[in-house]
């Protein structure tokens, strides 16, 4: 499966969704009977889209796809979507969300921020007087990050692994694809995952999926352990971390998880679990050598995709404002 024939779709979908301002589930501390701010007050960029992280990545997924499919024909709402950016990305907006951000050290860790990172390294990628434009407003939530970054990673003694937002290793990989973090933190993340990870055997994979989970804890930690370590170092310490994998044994990450109720929010996330894993499963693949290891992970990955993506079109708010996200991750996994 290829990205470009759902890449017009996926956009027309991420465009209503940063848009649509309500329902809105805001994540704010309030601190006096006076705060009840509206969405836009506390966020004018980020403010659709249900949540701050779902906003910031359905923007991180507009742009993605006006860079790699916005000449095709039928793409054919890339004028809106620069006219949405334009106004939702401005410095004035973006200093407004940096504020947030460093003024709420724990809002968004490290999910949201990563996917902010992400987004700015995407308007970067964009290029032109425009993505230059939105890179720029952008600027001062990356260096918010970085300074928040910098201050949380000495005190994470322990790695987040469970299967939601708040898992370490998929947040910390987007952050080191995206680039932008300065060296020391760039330093600091690659460090942080090898103290976290470099050690673990025998992931307990028979307790995957939990009852919410979109992220599988024990593949999140092996696509980010295969870029800090080099591919043979990789190879065998993926043989100790999985070994059900080289031995054949049955392994629970390979079979597609079952979502009772499409429409129910928290069981919902394994609709974004199969496409997780999708991503996971054949990314880690291609970084090992051809053989039974290598095909039994593609197969899985490919069973996997194959599950999620109808559900992009599920025509419901509650997977829609964040599914086609991991789907765009996964098909584009499966192009690489």
């Amino acid at each position: 499966m290829t990205l470009a024939p759902y890449a017009a779709g996926f956009a027309r979908r991420a465009l209503a969704n940063i848009t649509r301002a309500y329902p809105n589930f805001p994540a704010h501390l309030m601190t006096s009977p006076d705060d009840r701010p509206a969405p836009g007050d506390l966020h004018p960029a980020f403010y659709g889209a249900y949540d701050w992280h779902s906003s910031v990545h359905m923007h991180w997924l507009l742009i993605r796809l006006l860079r790699r499919h916005g000449n095709t024909p039928a793409f054919a709402d890339t004028a809106e979507a620069v006219d949405v950016f334009d106004r939702h990305l401005t410095p004035e907006n973006l200093a407004v969300e940096a504020a947030y951000l460093l003024d709420r050290p724990s809002f968004e860790r490290p999910y949201g921020w990563a996917w902010l990172v992400a987004l700015a390294a995407e308007c970067r990628a964009y290029g032109g007087a425009t993505g230059d434009r939105w890179a720029a407003a952008l600027a001062p939530g990356v260096a918010a990050v970085d300074r928040l970054m910098a201050e949380w990673l000495p005190k994470a003694t322990y790695p987040v692994r469970h299967g939601n937002h708040p898992n370490s290793a998929f947040s910390l990989t987007l952050m080191l694809d995206a680039g932008l973090l300065s060296d020391a933190t760039t330093r600091a993340v690659r460090q942080r995952l090898l103290d976290w990870f470099a050690d673990d055997r025998d992931a307990p994979a028979h307790w995957e999926p939990s009852g919410q989970d979109f992220l599988s804890p024990t593949l999140t930690e092996a696509d980010a352990m295969r870029r800090v370590l080099t591919a043979e170092r990789f190879a065998r310490w993926l043989d100790r971390f999985l070994p059900a994998l080289r031995s054949g044994a049955t392994c629970p990450l390979l079979d597609v998880p079952v979502v009772s109720d499409h429409r129910d929010p928290q069981i919902g996330h394994l609709l974004g679990l199969a496409l997780s894993r999708a991503a996971a499963l054949r990314s880690i693949a291609s970084a090992l050598p051809d053989g039974p290891v290598r095909t039994r992970l593609t197969e899985a990955s490919e069973a996997h995709l194959a599950a999620g993506l109808p559900a992009v079109d599920g025509g419901d708010f509650t997977t829609e404002h964040w599914l086609a996200t991991f789907a765009v991750l996964a098909l584009e996994a499966h192009g690489q």
